[in-house]
């Protein structure tokens, strides 16, 4: 099956962000038993805008992702979430929807929109779907869900990084790049393992 489709425009060409540069104010919490919970409360509501925006439930794809989805995991109390749409470009088809419900546009990126609760403690991150990205995102939840050395690896980074000062959400991201890029690359190769052990 082809994954590549026909978009309705040509996609924004820069990154804006709603607001602009943002201190990094928050401080890593214990896991919260709650985080699930309330995933599982924007996903309902995530569901129920886009359904009454015409979207068809069978393709809605949402899952809960970040450091709040791996349970045992320390985290910023913030509830990540990941929605696919078939065209990034058609913000009609989506954005509307979203914004109607009560999101706040943060991001518009090439491929990427974010939107957030307005009291910041849910970002959901909307892509194309078949976007690698998305895919990326759940290498790395499901390798933190099943390896507790690299759950303990990549909390005891976060605890380090978070001792510093940052201009902004965006430097302490991409201060964690190289050890989420070691973490993703043992979780391609034990599925490679895996999946040999199966033939």
């Amino acid at each position: 099956m082809s994954t590549h489709r026909i978009q309705r425009r040509p996609d924004v060409t820069s990154i804006e962000r709603v607001g602009g540069a943002e201190a990094l104010t928050v401080e890593l919490h214990d896991y919260d038993e709650g985080w699930p919970e309330v995933y599982v409360d924007h996903r309902s509501r995530i569901q129920h805008a886009l359904i009454a925006a015409n979207a068809s439930a069978e393709d809605i794809e949402i899952e809960h992702i970040g450091s709040t989805s791996v349970p045992g995991l320390a985290a910023k109390p913030i509830v990540d979430i990941v929605i696919t749409v078939d065209d990034i470009t058609a913000e009609e088809d989506y954005l509307d929807a979203l914004l109607a419900a009560g999101y706040v546009l943060r991001v518009r990126e090439p491929g990427h929109r974010l939107v957030r609760a307005p009291a910041r403690d849910v970002h959901v991150h909307i892509y194309q779907r078949h976007d690698p990205a998305v895919g990326e995102y759940l290498l790395l939840r499901d390798r933190l869900r099943t390896d507790h050395d690299d759950r303990d690896l990549y909390e005891n980074t976060k605890r380090e990084l978070m001792t510093r000062s940052w201009v902004d959400m965006d430097a302490y991201a991409d201060a964690k790049t190289e050890v989420i890029r070691a973490i993703k690359e043992r979780a391609i190769a034990a599925r490679a393992a895996h999946d040999d052990q199966r033939v």
